[in-house]
């Protein structure tokens, strides 16, 4: 009898040991891991983690908050897996979980929540979580209905974004704000209604509600969209009358339309004009969209000229202009180049996806640099230990060309 006590009392711990936060996060049971620590180990669980339901107990076992920026990226990322996953009732009962901590009774928190549901497409969710505010005891600001707009523009639900602007504020008795007009501004121009937008700002100033930078950004961004460029140059003069010159994030947002167009030579003319203006280029973003947009027109030699050039600017590239020009550039077949970059992408601790490097191994191969290959497989393998596995295959052809 005692010998049985004993098995349960045992086999009790290690079930409250596996169950525990820290077990499920991938470390020792009987260390209590802070806040920090684990958002750190949720995030990086979440990256390869692709059961919907393990997903979920890493976010509860993280009790992730929207007050800090690391939790807020592990909730994007977990809602993003959750949507590819088609589980959407995990989200609803996750994200209606949340309103009954009693941490996140505020309007942040279920500000946030309603962003996440936009992002999840879940509009009705969204909507039904804003019009619950009051039953909860919360009280609905401005900031609430923003984060309600943002949610359809989120979703791409564009009407819908117009249909609660023009509904909401009479219904709940809330004042728009700048952030309430841009996001409505961007909505038009998503659904290619962007003329509505002079109304708006019209609005704006019967109502005392001074544009910004953003509101005119976004209008620019429309017209782009819409190929209306006579109302690009309307904009830009509108902005002089409302004493705002144009920034860096309106020259970016220029650029990186024109881009989108397939018209990066005059995006490159844009930026031309800044460096003779003697702009400061410290944002990473305008190089990433030109060498983005020249990339995708298959202009690889303009794109890598760009990327080198970024230091005679002192604007030190991102992430993204790194993953970027090393995926095009193995497209492209110009894999010394992109191994070249890839070598400072690793050092700083940027490695491109798996099937990137896949390609950048099979192209080294292909151009007789064997050990290059191989020693870059050693290096993503040393970084990602857990996915070895996936190298397997390559390495057996690798041995086979070696021999």
């Amino acid at each position: 009898m005692a010998l049985f006590t004993k098995l349960r009392s045992r086999t009790l711990i290690q079930v409250r040991n596996y169950c525990s936060p820290s077990a499920i996060l991938g470390g020792d049971p009987k260390v209590v891991l802070t806040s920090k620590e684990k958002s750190r180990a949720a995030l990086s669980l979440l990256k390869s983690e692709s059961n919907p339901e393990k997903i979920l107990n890493i976010c509860r076992a993280a009790a992730l908050t929207p007050e800090y920026h690391l939790d807020r990226i592990a909730f994007s990322l977990a809602i993003s897996r959750l949507s590819k996953l088609n589980y959407f009732e995990g989200i609803r009962s996750y994200l209606e979980e949340l309103k009954n901590r009693p941490d996140l009774r505020n309007e942040r928190s279920v500000s946030h929540s309603i962003v996440l549901y936009g992002q999840a497409g879940m509009i009705p969710n969204a909507i039904t979580t804003f019009e619950q505010m009051e039953q909860m005891g919360i009280r609905r600001t401005v900031k609430s209905f923003n984060s309600l707009l943002f949610s359809c523009i989120v979703a791409g639900k564009y009407d819908e974004a117009k249909r609660i602007f023009s509904d909401f504020p009479s219904t709940y008795n809330i004042e728009p704000d700048v952030q309430s007009y841009n996001t409505i501004i961007k909505a038009f121009g998503g659904v290619g209604e962007s003329m509505s937008g002079y109304s708006i700002i019209a609005e704006m100033s019967r109502k005392n509600c001074k544009p910004n930078a953003t509101t005119f950004a976004n209008l620019i961004a429309g017209f782009y969209k819409e190929e209306k460029f006579e109302d690009v140059g309307k904009v830009l003069n509108l902005m002089k009358e409302h004493g705002i010159k144009p920034s860096l994030n309106i020259y970016n947002v220029r650029i990186e339309s024109l881009c989108k167009l397939g018209r990066s030579f005059e995006a490159k003319a844009l930026l031309d004009g800044m460096i003779e203006r003697k702009l400061k280029l410290n944002n990473p973003d305008i190089f990433y969209n030109l060498i983005y947009g020249f990339c995708k027109e298959g202009k690889y030699e303009d794109a890598k000229k760009l990327f080198k050039s970024m230091a005679n600017h002192r604007c030190k590239p991102n992430s993204d202009c790194y993953l970027t020009i090393i995926y095009y550039l193995c497209k492209g077949g110009d894999y010394e180049t992109a191994l070249e970059i890839s070598k400072e992408s690793r050092e700083k601790n940027w490695f491109p996806n798996v099937t990137t490097t896949k390609s950048l191994v099979e192209g080294l191969v292909s151009i007789s640099k064997v050990e290059e290959a191989k020693e870059l497989i050693e290096k993503v393998k040393e970084r990602f230990p857990k996915q070895a596995d996936l190298w397997k295959e390559t390495e057996e052809k690798l041995a086979g060309v070696a021999a």
